[in-house]
């Protein structure tokens, strides 16, 4: 997988203080998308394990407290991301205790395969479905078009 930014502080993509990795590769290339440089698979740098261990660290930093990760791009769903972003948010949730992780992705939940599906079992938040410039508003919360939906999968207990 490669991606195309990583925020070690984050204070936009998601509530609270966070950490923010935006992937390389989407197969939806919605019209007015602002990250169309993430849409290719072979553009930005590959994902290391070096990468991952930063975003662990960062995630268990006392110093600057986050409240999670938000995944992005691209499309952490898609097909050649998710191995890595599976075996991301596994180890988010074994090694971060009570850090939430939202996701954002073009497509929808009900359309997900079984591969995509086993990454909802590791995440707090989807944020699903294709940008649509025609639905778009800037009064949405953590959404870009309002065709857009916000599942809340995990709570915390």
């Amino acid at each position: 997988m490669n991606y195309h930014r990583y925020y070690s502080v984050d204070v936009v993509n998601g509530p609270g203080t966070r950490c923010s990795l935006f992937v390389a590769g989407c197969v939806h290339q919605c019209r007015g998308c602002y990250n169309k440089s993430t849409w290719s698979l072979n553009s930005g740098i590959p994902f290391t394990q070096e990468v991952e261990d930063q975003i662990i660290a960062d995630l268990q930093d006392v110093n600057i407290k986050r409240q999670g990760l938000s995944l992005s791009g691209g499309d952490p769903l898609h097909p050649q991301n998710v191995p890595t972003i599976l075996k991301l948010v596994k180890r988010v949730k074994t090694e971060c205790e009570n850090k939430d992780i939202w996701l954002w992705t073009g497509y929808k939940r009900d359309q997900l395969t079984p591969q995509q599906n086993q990454v909802l079992d590791y995440i707090d938040v989807l944020v699903d479905g294709k940008f649509v410039q025609d639905l778009a508003d800037p009064n949405l919360i953590w959404r870009g078009s309002s065709n857009q939906v916000i599942h809340y999968l995990h709570r915390k207990s």
